[in-house]
C-alpha cells in the first residue's frame, strides 16, 4: 500500500522550510535508527527568519567543534569575556541579549556590563558578597528595602561585615571608617520615599576610595540615570517595571567595566543564572517600559493629589509633590516619578484598640474592586498594603502615623479614586 501524502494542499516545495524530499518517512526507518533520529532530527535549521522579537534560546549544554575551542570558551567564559559561553549558566543568545540591553539602557553612555540573577534580592546579595569581606564596614540607608536589611544584619554579620544604618539626609561623612568598603544607596527609600543627594554622596565616596551601589527599583532607567550621578553599580529588580506584567522574577546588577571581573567571579561561583524564557519576558517587557512608566506617573500623581485633599489623610509621601520634604532633590536628579507612593492616615482616624484598628485597616484594604493586596509592585495592576516599618528603622525610629502604600497600575485613575474613596469611607464604619 503506498504511503499517504504528507503534502499540505496549496503549499509549494519552497514553502516547506527545512524539508527534504529525500528524508525518509518515520514508517520507513529501520527500528535501530529511530532512537538516533529522534535525538537529531530538526536540530539543523540553516534558513534565517528575521522576526521583530528575538527567539527564545533554551539551553543547558553548549556545543563546540573541537576540544581546543571548548577549552578556550571555558577559560574566556570564566573571565567574563563578552558573548562567550561554555555552559548555559554563563549565558545564551537570549540572556546575553538582555545583558547587553541592560548595560546600554541603564549604563546610558557609560562603560558598563550587566549580570543577571534570579531575583532582585539575589542581585543585591550577590553584589554585596562580591565586594565585601570579613572586617569590612557597610553603610546602608535606614529606609532600605527590608530584605536587604535582613541580609546585612544576618548573613553579612555572620561573615564578619558590620553595617551602620544612616538616616537619609543626615551627614554621612562622620559615619565613614577606614574599613568602610561600600555605601549602599536607595533613593527614594522604601515606604517613606526619602530622596538622597546621591551625586554628593558618590563624590565623597570617590574621594575616600569607597564603592557606591544603588537600588534603582522605584524610578527604573526611564526616570533615573544613576551612573550620571556617579554610582559604581546599579541594582535592578527586573521583576518590577522592567517586566511590568507580574509574571516573572529576575534581578540584575549593572556595573562599571573596571569592576566587572570581581562581580562576574561572584556570579559564577554562586551559580547565579536565569533561563531563556524568563530573560525573553523581560526583553519583551522593556519594549513598552517608557510608555507604561509615563502612564504610571500620570495616574499616580492624579491619585496622590486627590488623596492629599481627603480628611482621613494627613500627608502623601510622593517625591514629585511640591510639598514633599526632599522634592527639590527629586526635581534636580529625576526625569519623572513612578506609580509607587504612600499616604499617612490622619491622627484619630484609627482606633487605639489593636483589634478595632486591625478591623479598620481590613475595611480599607480588603474587598477593593481595583486594588489587590500584595507586596511586590511595578506591574500593571494596582495594589494596596499597610506599611509595617516599626522594626525596619533603627537610625531614627518611625514616629509617624499608619502608612498605606499604593502601587498605581494601568487602570483608569478615576476608577482607582472611586475605589479608594469607598475604602476610606469604610474607616468610619
Amino acid at each position: 500500500m503506498p504511503e499517504p501524502s504528507t503534502d499540505i494542499p496549496g503549499q509549494s516545495d519552497a514553502a516547506r522550510v527545512g524539508s527534504s524530499p529525500s528524508t525518509p518517512s518515520p514508517s520507513s526507518l529501520a527500528p535501530h535508527t529511530l532512537a538516533t533520529r529522534v535525538t537529531s532530527a530538526g536540530r539543523a535549521f540553516g534558513d534565517v527568519i528575521q522576526t521583530a522579537n528575538l527567539p527564545v534560546h533554551r539551553a543547558s549544554t553548549v556545543l563546540f567543534d573541537s576540544l581546543a575551542q571548548a577549552e578556550v570558551a571555558g577559560r574566556d567564559a570564566t573571565a567574563g569575556l563578552h558573548h562567550v559561553s561554555s555552559y548555559a549558566t554563563a549565558g545564551t543568545a537570549t540572556t546575553m541579549a538582555l545583558m547587553d540591553a541592560l548595560a546600554e539602557i541603564e549604563g546610558g553612555g557609560h562603560a558598563c556590563r550587566a549580570a543577571l540573577m534570579p531575583s532582585g534580592l539575589a542581585a543585591i546579595t550577590t553584589a554585596l558578597f562580591a565586594f565585601l569581606k570579613p572586617g569590612d564596614h557597610l553603610l546602608m540607608p535606614d529606609a532600605v528595602y527590608g530584605p536587604a536589611r535582613v541580609f546585612a544584619t544576618g548573613m553579612l554579620a555572620r561573615y564578619g561585615v558590620e553595617t551602620t544604618f544612616y538616616e537619609a539626609g543626615a551627614p554621612i561623612e562622620p559615619l565613614l571608617r577606614d574599613t568602610t568598603r561600600i555605601i549602599y544607596l536607595e533613593s527614594p527609600g522604601s515606604y517613606t520615599f526619602e530622596i538622597q543627594d546621591v551625586p554628593a554622596i558618590c563624590a565623597l565616596a570617590r574621594s575616600r576610595g569607597i564603592m557606591t551601589m544603588i537600588d534603582n527599583a522605584w524610578a527604573s532607567p526611564i526616570f533615573a540615570r544613576p551612573f550620571d550621578w556617579g554610582v559604581d553599580a546599579s541594582i535592578l529588580p527586573l521583576t518590577k517595571y522592567w517586566s511590568g506584567h507580574s509574571d516573572v522574577l529576575m534581578g540584575a546588577v549593572v556595573i562599571r567595566d573596571a569592576l566587572w571581573p570581581t562581580l562576574w567571579t561572584a556570579v559564577r561561583q554562586l551559580g547565579m543564572c536565569v533561563g531563556g524564557d524568563d530573560a525573553w519576558l523581560i526583553l519583551r517587557g522593556l519594549r513598552t517600559a517608557e510608555v507604561r512608566m509615563r502612564q504610571h506617573e500620570r495616574s499616580a500623581l492624579q491619585v496622590a493629589r486627590w488623596l492629599a485633599q481627603r480628611p482621613q489623610v494627613s500627608r502623601v509621601l510622593h517625591p514629585a509633590l511640591p510639598e514633599f520634604p526632599s522634592h527639590a532633590l527629586w526635581k534636580r536628579d529625576f526625569n519623572g516619578s513612578s506609580g509607587l507612593f504612600s499616604f499617612e492616615l490622619a491622627p484619630g482616624v484609627l482606633a487605639d484598640d489593636p483589634v478595632r484598628r486591625a478591623a479598620q485597616l481590613a475595611a480599607l484594604c480588603e474587598g477593593r474592586r481595583h486594588f489587590g493586596i500584595g507586596y511586590s509592585w511595578g506591574g500593571f495592576e494596582s495594589l494596596i498594603v499597610p506599611a509595617k516599618i516599626g522594626t525596619l528603622r533603627t537610625a531614627r525610629p518611625w514616629s509617624g502615623g499608619q502608612l498605606i502604600r499604593l502601587n498605581i497600575g494601568l487602570e483608569s485613575p478615576q476608577d482607582l479614586i472611586e475605589d479608594l474613596a469607598q475604602g476610606l469611607d469604610r474607616l468610619r464604619g
